[in-house]
């Protein structure tokens, strides 16, 4: 029953991310900091593996589809360095950060989320 207490919990952000357009990653945290009792740098780590997972998915079916956009590849090439690069700096300095740090940083964050939101409602609706 707890599996499928998991499962469920689970299953609903990963909606709720897809929704969104956001790839999770805020709704992680919040789900694995709540519901499952971590601490947000441990959180934080995990959130990376679950949206991995998620993204590594959804290319498979955009492949198998053939519904993949036509994009420029030297761009593609860009990203993906940028992300790697990101991706190995952030990791530095969240071993660095104090929990503490990090969870005012994730609440500046989302602050600016919630601002950048109400930015898109004002312009979007009026």
């Amino acid at each position: 029953m707890l599996f499928f207490i998991f499962f469920l919990i689970c299953f609903l952000a990963s909606i709720l991310g897809a929704i969104c357009g956001i790839g999770g990653g805020p709704i992680n945290l919040v789900v694995l900091f709540f519901f499952f009792s971590m601490a947000t740098k441990v959180a934080a780590e995990n959130s990376l593996y679950i949206i991995f997972f998620s993204q590594i998915t959804s290319l498979i079916s955009s492949i198998v589809t053939k519904s993949i956009p036509d994009f420029p590849a030297p761009l593609l090439v860009v990203m993906i360095a940028g992300g790697i690069v990101g991706g190995i700096c952030g990791r530095s300095l969240n071993r660095r950060l104090s929990e503490k740090t990090v969870d005012r940083l994730f609440l500046l964050l989302m602050l600016v989320i919630i601002g950048i939101n109400i930015y898109n409602i004002y312009r979007f609706t009026y």
